[in-house]
């Protein structure tokens, strides 16, 4: 009724308290009806539905700019501010992003997908708009969860350094990011209880003191190191007070007459303290920085998945989930016989553990999502989820690892980057061998650019003394772990997201020699080699036998060592055939096709080199298999581009092959340079 009414801000704003309370009743349901049938981040957003109404109605957007942080608790937002027509198509392909993106809504103030850069974002806004001289406000509203990342206090602090009254943070108190929070601070947010009870003593206190203070003897200023020692000891607003903030809360986050409330309130203070700048100062560019200026900090307390029992029950089921049944909360989505990638990394690291006490298992706030929950139950004391804090995370396991034990860092691809400098100057440079383990590498789909894994590959090849595997299958796999943990090697195995293909598994696990490739199709007299990485060398043995059927011989050779590259078996194939081939799943800049091409060149050997990969732009989200087909890493894209460059080199008789000379010089090389060093396992 009310639903449809609303097609942005300013039509909201037209309702009155009951209206609005219906309207915010319609949106859940709205939300609950259709995340059932096309899936998404289901108890992120039931959990903040009544925030969003409550923000858009009281603040002025998009001239008052709102950052969500991590964006996947933007969905009622981005229904409130004209999307809803089109909200089915939610992280589909050609449909609206699951996460916030500035092309797709001037609502959108700042693109999210990973957490904790919404504090520095909002304080750059609001600093943009104070030295403009304007009155616009800025929000951020950020979770516990993104609370437990370094990046969120670095904004804190500098927030409470340049102390902009246009500022307001909306910290979101659910206890939860993805898994349940870890962490000293997630338990001192927790004492909410009593934080509430000093807010309110504070203010009784404080009356009453000032009431009987005189001019001679003023006791409220006598008594105010007392008061800071039991706020100290009671309140959880000192932490944010001494940030710089001012605190005020908790407030229930789905009482939305009291959220409307208190956010006019802050509103109102917020915008009497920037205007008493201008007033003051003549324009907002000088600073009036003092004690009665501060950004405000607004603690309000939600539940991950309100409204939705079987979420609110198990909000870390809910995360991001496809259709499901709103009665069951059980998903609709047939289950599969075959595991998954991240299963069998699972299975695998437990049973090692199983042997070998020394080994431990990281991850950063992901234990489910990397299958690790399942170590954690079985090995609580060698388990560490340190929060989504991945730079902490590489450099807590190098120090466990150079000190003995043997980390399992398991982390997202995309979420590695965030450790750059960490897996550069604390594991690389000291040479430590550390085993990291990524998770959804490759295109990983419906959340798109922020969350697809296909940069690893080149960002870890060009450090010194990586090693890089990606497993054909689950089988092979499990062998990647096995050597991960047991060679003394900084190495990375990469996975995708998602099935494997169910074939059998070996029962004793083994170590696979390091930097050498596995040849999986061979011919007498072969024309093109295709040399495949990870979950591509499925696609490339089925296209190979397309190729065969229309008169192009093909050999296939799984990679496995993206770094370093088996240069021994690339010479080969390079004397042998007139094309070669590379296919990836992953940015074909600086990836697999780019180190052969670089062997190749530095080894003088000259042929025709096709790269298949992901194509230097940032892939929207979509279905894998879709997305696979338009970057021509599919069996058909293979097909066609090899024979479409096939067709060019027959056309112009390109020479067949190197003369054999070349190729001696080429082996002798090698040898002589030492480019490939001697392996002993």
């Amino acid at each position: 009724m009310f639903l449809e009414k609303v097609s942005s801000p300013d039509d909201l704003k037209e309702l009155n308290p009951i209206e609005l309370r219906l309207y915010t009743d319609e949106l859940r349901k709205f939300l609950i009806d259709t995340m059932s049938k096309v899936g998404g981040h289901v108890a992120a957003n039931l959990g903040v539905v009544e925030l969003s109404v409550a923000l858009h109605y009281v603040f002025n957007t998009p001239e008052d700019k709102l950052v969500w942080d991590v964006g996947h608790q933007c969905y009622a937002h981005k229904i409130i501010t004209g999307r809803r027509d089109a909200f089915s198509t939610i992280r589909q392909d050609g449909g609206l992003s699951g996460f916030t993106k500035i092309t797709e809504s001037p609502y959108d103030a700042f693109g999210a997908g990973h957490s904790s850069t919404s504090v520095s974002a909002g304080l750059g806004f609001a600093e943009s708009e104070w030295v403009k001289g304007t009155c616009n406000q800025v929000v951020t509203i950020i979770g516990d969860g993104a609370l437990t990342a370094g990046m969120a206090y670095e904004g804190l602090n500098h927030a409470g350094h340049l102390r902009r009254p246009n500022y307001i943070v909306i910290f979101n108190d659910n206890e939860m990011s993805i898994s349940e929070n870890v962490g000293a601070l997630a338990k001192f947010f927790g004492k909410r209880i009593t934080s509430k009870l000093y807010n309110r003593a504070r203010d009784e206190i404080k009356l009453k003191l000032k009431a009987v203070s005189t001019s001679e003897i003023d006791i409220y200023e006598k008594v105010k190191t007392l008061s800071a020692a039991v706020k100290d000891f009671f309140s959880a607003s000192s932490f944010f007070e001494a940030l710089g903030f001012r605190y005020i809360g908790p407030i229930d986050g789905h009482n939305l007459d009291e959220l409307v409330k208190t956010l006019e309130s802050v509103r109102n203070l917020s915008l009497e303290a920037t205007q008493t700048a201008m007033r003051t100062t003549g324009d907002l560019k000088s600073d009036p920085s003092s004690e009665g200026n501060p950004p405000i900090l607004v603690h309000i307390k939600t539940k991950k998945g309100f409204g939705l029992a079987s979420a609110e029950e198990r909000p870390g089921d809910f995360h991001g989930v496809s259709g499901f049944c709103k009665e069951t909360g059980e998903p609709t989505k047939k289950p599969t016989s075959k595991p998954s990638y991240t299963s069998i990394f699972s299975q695998t690291v437990c049973r090692m553990a199983e042997a070998d006490p020394k080994i431990i298992a990281v991850t950063a706030a992901m234990p489910d999502g990397t299958g690790l929950n399942k170590f954690q139950k079985l090995f609580p004391d060698r388990f560490y989820d340190v929060g989504i804090a991945e730079q902490h995370a590489v450099t807590f396991s190098a120090a466990m690892r150079l000190n003995g034990l043997k980390p399992a860092l398991a982390i997202y691809s995309t979420f590695l980057q965030r450790a750059y400098d960490q897996l550069i100057h604390d594991v690389a440079i000291q040479k430590i061998p550390l085993a990291l383990f990524l998770d959804r590498s490759g295109l990983v789909g419906a959340d798109g650019p922020t969350h697809h894994g296909v940069f690893d590959m080149s960002y870890l090849r060009c450090i010194p003394g990586m090693y890089i595997m990606a497993p054909k299958d689950e089988n092979e796999l499990q062998h990647m772990v096995y050597t991960a943990l047991n060679c003394e090697k900084m190495v990375a195995v990469r996975f995708p997201r998602g099935e494997g293909y169910g074939g059998p598994l070996d029962s004793i696990f083994r170590m696979l020699p390091l930097g050498k490739s596995e040849r999986l199709i061979q011919h007498i007299e072969p024309e093109v080699c295709i040399w495949a990485a990870g979950s591509c060398v499925a696609s490339a043995v089925a296209a190979a036998k397309e190729l065969r059927s229309k008169g192009i011989a093909c050999e296939v050779v799984n990679a496995r060592f993206i770094k370093p590259l088996d240069k021994e078996a690339l010479v080969t194939d390079a004397t042998r055939v007139k094309l070669m081939v590379s296919v990836e799943e992953g940015t074909v800049v600086g990836g697999l096709g780019a180190a052969i091409l670089e062997t190749l060149a530095k080894l003088n050997i000259s042929l025709p080199v096709l790269n298949l990969g992901i194509p230097d732009e940032f892939i929207e989200h979509g279905n894998q298999d879709r997305l696979r087909e338009l970057s021509n890493i599919d069996v058909k894209g293979i097909v066609a581009e090899v024979k479409k460059r096939m067709d060019l080199i027959r056309a112009k008789s390109v020479p067949k092959k190197l003369n054999p000379t070349a190729a001696t010089t080429a082996m002798n090389n090698i040898k002589d340079t030492g480019v490939v060093p001697p392996i002993r396992h």
